[in-house]
């Protein structure tokens, strides 16, 4: 992601809470990088993905690249149909829909995480399940993603 000439990568690992009316503050470093627009959806793993809007509009070039196969027309239907474009209200809080509340399973407690061009939201307990379940795993998937043997 470039802004301004400079490259931002999203990282970090926040904790805040929904409000009464399914609002999730952003931490505002966050909301620096991320900008006046996004645009909100479900992600993978049970989280949801939210992509500055330069972002998301190079996803879209990209699927309009795709076949027109069964599993590209699904995913395309899964990722589009809760994506919303959204704008940060005055105090850094995003509106979150019911759809995506079920969804992400996010009650209360949620983890707001930076993954380079994207930010994830996820339950608390999911995130802390997926952390505990791949624990062991990480060191091995470093090996495979950068081993030095591979081309």
């Amino acid at each position: 992601m470039e802004k301004s000439g400079v490259i931002l990568m999203l990282m970090g690992e926040y904790h805040h809470n929904l409000d009464e009316k399914n609002r999730l503050i952003i931490p505002s470093k966050l909301r620096e990088e991320m900008g006046d627009l996004f645009v909100l959806t479900r992600g993978l793993d049970g989280c949801l993905f939210i992509y500055p809007k330069e972002e998301w509009n190079q996803i879209i070039e990209k699927y309009k690249e795709l076949p027109n196969t069964r599993d590209a027309r699904n995913f395309m239907r899964f990722f589009l149909a809760g994506a919303t474009e959204c704008s940060f209200d005055k105090q850094g809080r995003i509106s979150i829909s019911s759809p995506l509340m079920r969804y992400a399973e996010l009650e209360k407690e949620c983890v707001i995480i930076g993954v380079n061009d994207h930010l994830e939201v996820w339950c608390e307990d999911r995130w802390e399940d997926f952390m505990n379940t791949n624990e062991r795993e990480f060191s091995d998937i470093a090996d495979n993603l950068f081993s030095p043997n591979m081309n």
